[in-house]
């Protein structure tokens, strides 16, 4: 179980970069950017997820 969601926060994470973040300036720290990236691709990541691949 810990090894899916593991993936999956990944899998989002990735998503996110590439749909809500593409062509964007990220303005922060990494660390904020980062912890950012996880929150949105794990909150949002049943949509970003197909809709990344979709766009790839």
């Amino acid at each position: 179980m810990i090894i899916l969601l593991a993936i999956y926060m990944i899998a989002g994470y990735w998503a996110t970069g590439k749909t809500i973040y593409a062509n964007r300036i990220l303005i922060g720290t990494w660390t904020n950017i980062f912890i950012r990236r996880v929150i949105m691709g794990t909150l949002l990541g049943v949509v970003l997820i197909p809709w990344a691949i979709l766009k790839r």
